[in-house]
């Protein structure tokens, strides 16, 4: 400092003279939107929850995923002939979904791999069968509610426990425990038109069927056509734990009792 910058210092705090001030801080504001053409909808919680469960999923759980179709002729034919006693009888719906959770049970008995999680390094095979059934809500949420020990019902008992989870999961009217402890899931795209679908799989589980729309098609029976009720499967699992093989095994298990469904079991 020389003597010229120190004079002009003590001149100018005589003559009042103020230091320009440092512009007051604004904090950055969220960028906004100018096209009216675009609108920002906050997720509500349910939202929140299914993104981050199918972000876990897939984060978690090597997927892979196997087609096949079931032949529903005889089961269509059936359900279309007692529909209207099987209501009149036990007081209840009978739709395709108690058919396929059935169908899946008996699959899993057969392959109870398939009935497991994983936790870290270990298996968890479990010894029940809870299946969970997709059920979409009229806000366009979903919710999976659990038929316990779905293993040890017949039809009328699955049809009852699926139509009363589906209407209480519309009403809000669900209890906590009856959407825990699932072992395999269930969501049938077919009710709204949809072929195919490749679903995710719900966590801790380690593999999830999704069910087409019944079809009437033209196949190759006994080397001739004939136009049967068909639907298409298809599987999702966790490839850490359930192989190619043991997938498709699992799969065709499904297709084959939904074909060859067992009408003993009705009650």
């Amino acid at each position: 400092m020389t003597k010229k910058d120190l004079l002009a210092y003590l001149q100018q705090r005589k003559t009042g003279v103020a230091r320009p001030e440092a512009a007051a801080y604004t904090p950055p504001t969220q960028p906004e939107f100018a096209d009216e053409r675009i609108e920002i909808i906050p997720m509500d919680n349910m939202r929140k929850s299914i993104a981050e469960h199918m972000v876990r999923s897939v984060q978690t759980s090597p997927h892979v995923f196997a087609v096949s179709e079931a032949d529903m002729t005889n089961l269509v034919r059936f359900r279309t002939q007692h529909k209207e006693e099987f209501l009149r009888k036990f007081g209840t719906k009978l739709t395709y979904t108690p058919f396929i959770v059935q169908a899946c049970a008996k699959a899993l008995l057969d392959f109870p791999l398939v009935n497991s999680s994983v936790q870290g390094d270990k298996i968890v095979r479990k010894k029940y069968i809870n299946i969970g059934v997709a059920v979409a809500l009229e806000n366009h949420g979903l919710i999976v509610p659990v038929v316990k020990q779905a293993d040890s019902l017949n039809l009328v008992g699955i049809a009852r426990a699926v139509n009363d989870l589906a209407q209480r999961a519309r009403s809000k009217k669900l209890k906590p425990d009856e959407v825990q402890d699932g072992t395999f899931s269930i969501t049938n795209m077919g009710v709204f038109g949809s072929l195919m679908g490749l679903p995710i799989i719900n966590q801790p589980q380690v593999a999830i069927l999704g069910v087409g729309a019944i079809q009437k098609r033209p196949v190759v029976i006994n080397e001739a056509i004939a136009i049967r009720d068909m639907m298409y499967l298809s599987l999702s699992f966790d490839h850490r734990i359930v192989d190619g093989a043991l997938g498709g095994q699992f799969l065709e298990r499904i297709a084959h009792y939904l074909t060859n469904f067992d009408t003993t079991n009705i009650v």
